[in-house]
């Protein structure tokens, strides 16, 4: 048996995304248990799934453990990376593909989200936080955004953590904002749920500033990025897509096969 990790990141048009996510997944790798671990990317950018599939076949793997590097799990997880994870492994049958599962509500995660807030150096006794998702059309992605929200709060001295969306859910992050307008004294923090920069952050950080004319109040938090939180929810996955405990993870094509976390 000869062991591959392909990391799937998602891919962006931004130079300083790309190496944001390529930086991440390549400090990963001293921390996985494979002689063969390769990057790849959905969209976007180079190199695709096929070649990063292929490049591990040409190191000789056996076995492939192809895990996306997503927050949530939405069509990119259940759908469009399987699909090319099928497309790849159609060619090697005799491969044993295994496919791990995004992020996903993770303690990891939450304990991240509450580092981004402290890193601003403001007190958070009493705030409000507002947590930004991405959003989709998958139900299941604002339900984990709700609860990781819940989470938040569980364990902070926050006066409360709202969950809004750039697209796709209610409610939009807009709306939120503008019940911000008026400076009632109490810090609000703003906390976009992404992993790394991109045009979404930048949409972000321009609503923020203007916000921030009306309410001195508001704080604008980090993405998630480099957070040791994050790193270790991450290879979490990945190790639990390398074990495959019970053929939880084993891949069956372009269906979506294993549990979301």
């Amino acid at each position: 048996m000869k062991q591959a990790i392909l990391y799937i990141g998602h891919g962006s048009r931004l130079k300083k995304a790309q190496a944001e996510s390529a930086a991440f997944l390549k400090g990963c790798m001293p921390h996985a248990d494979a002689p063969i671990q390769e990057i790849c990317f959905l969209e976007l950018q180079e190199p695709s799934i096929e070649a990063g599939f292929e490049a591990c076949v040409k190191q000789g793997a056996t076995h492939i453990a192809a895990v996306p590097l997503l927050l949530l799990t939405a069509a990119h997880a259940k759908h469009d990376i399987p699909a090319e994870i099928a497309r790849a492994a159609t060619r090697h049958p005799d491969i044993k593909v295994t496919y791990g599962v995004p992020i996903g509500v993770d303690d990891e995660v939450v304990k991240a989200v509450h580092h981004r807030i402290e890193d601003t150096g403001v007190p958070i006794e009493q705030a409000k936080v507002v947590l930004i998702g991405r959003g989709s059309t998958d139900p299941a992605v604002k339900n984990a955004v709700s609860e990781i929200a819940g989470k938040l709060e569980a364990i902070t001295p926050v006066k409360e953590v709202i969950p809004c969306f750039l697209t796709a859910c209610d409610p939009h992050y807009k709306e939120v904002f503008a019940g911000l307008e008026e400076d009632d004294g109490a810090p609000v923090f703003i906390v976009p749920y992404l992993l790394f920069t991109g045009l979404l952050m930048t949409e972000i950080q321009r609503e923020v500033q203007k916000l921030q004319t009306v309410n001195r109040n508001v704080h604008l938090a980090s993405y998630l990025g480099f957070h040791p939180h994050i790193k270790q929810a991450f290879l979490n996955r990945v190790t639990e897509a390398v074990r495959n405990p019970g053929g939880q993870f084993d891949f069956k094509g372009g269906q979506y096969a294993a549990s979301s976390h």
